[in-house]
């Protein structure tokens, strides 16, 4: 029996790869892809920090994430935020870099993080696939990044404002621009508030009540601020989330269906199998069934 794992440490995270290096900063880790030529299937799981790729393939290096499976065409830029299931395979020529940071290592930085770099989703991870020339133009600047991590002391600050302008750096680029639309007034705020809080609560929490509270304002404001800017009930953000938690316990776990329904907090498998037949239209052995059978 195994669940989906959570990394809550870099180091903790490295160690279930084949790579041999570890960070001496608990709250930071650049690799660059070329110095570990083995072949990496990692099944799904959750990191508890911040993730950059920047990543060429052979075009057989393949990604899921958002209950997506993704071949890599040539190559890509993706962002991922904290407690987002993901999942992939490296071909062992595969070159690029990895970076991965905790929150704690912009503690420093008076602006709302996810309003200043709305690349990284709160709720999907986000992936840009690039041309040759763009991928080119964009090794100089993380190679930077990966040059003051090997070279300085583990206390400099050199390397966080280094990191800093990489991400001042990529959300220039018009691609990025065109996609994504920073926070901009009060109800956008609250909506990536909500939808962060429901993020990290959702096992927990299951009614809009519930983050009224954590947000200090009323039931009626958020339900209607959350309309407003999604075109969806609060509500239904919550049991998205549960719904998307639980196809991937279903797909890429083994546990059966009463332990995910324990593992999502529901009182018994039956309550929870009428919740999952409600939102997707199939039973919960269904889905499975014809996951395996694809």
């Amino acid at each position: 029996m195994k669940s989906i794992p959570l990394y809550t440490s870099i180091n903790d995270f490295l160690e279930s790869l084949p790579v041999n290096h570890r960070t001496k900063n608990p709250m930071f880790y650049c690799m660059r892809l070329e110095e570990h030529k083995e072949k990496i299937y990692k099944a799904p799981f959750r990191r508890d920090f911040f993730f950059i790729g920047l990543i060429t393939s052979n075009g057989k290096t393949n990604v899921v994430y958002n209950n997506q499976d993704d071949h890599i065409k040539e190559s890509f830029l993706t962002f991922q935020s904290p407690n987002l299931i993901y999942s992939f395979y490296k071909e062992k020529n595969t070159k690029g870099y990895l970076i991965y940071f905790k929150q704690e290592y912009f503690n420093f930085l008076k602006f709302d993080f996810f309003n200043e770099f709305p690349f990284f989703n709160i709720l999907n991870i986000t992936l840009f696939q690039l041309e040759n020339k763009k991928y080119q133009e964009l090794l100089p600047l993380f190679e930077e990044v990966f040059k003051s991590y090997e070279n300085i002391d583990v206390l400099s600050k050199v390397t966080t404002h280094k990191l800093l302008a990489l991400l001042y750096n990529l959300k220039e680029f018009t691609k990025i621009q065109n996609r994504l639309q920073p926070f901009t007034n009060s109800n956008h705020l609250i909506t990536n508030q909500y939808l962060k809080l429901v993020n990290v609560y959702y096992l927990e929490k299951r009614t809009v009540n519930e983050y009224a509270t954590l947000l200090n304002i009323s039931v009626s404001h958020l339900s209607k601020t959350i309309k407003a800017e999604t075109n969806k009930k609060a509500l239904s953000h919550i049991n998205d989330r549960l719904i998307k938690e639980a196809k991937s316990l279903i797909q890429f776990t083994n546990l059966n269906m009463a332990e995910i329904a324990h593992h999502l907090g529901f009182s018994d498998p039956s309550n929870f199998g009428n919740f999952f037949r409600k939102h997707t239209s199939t039973s919960p052995l269904t889905f499975r069934k014809n996951y395996k059978n694809r």
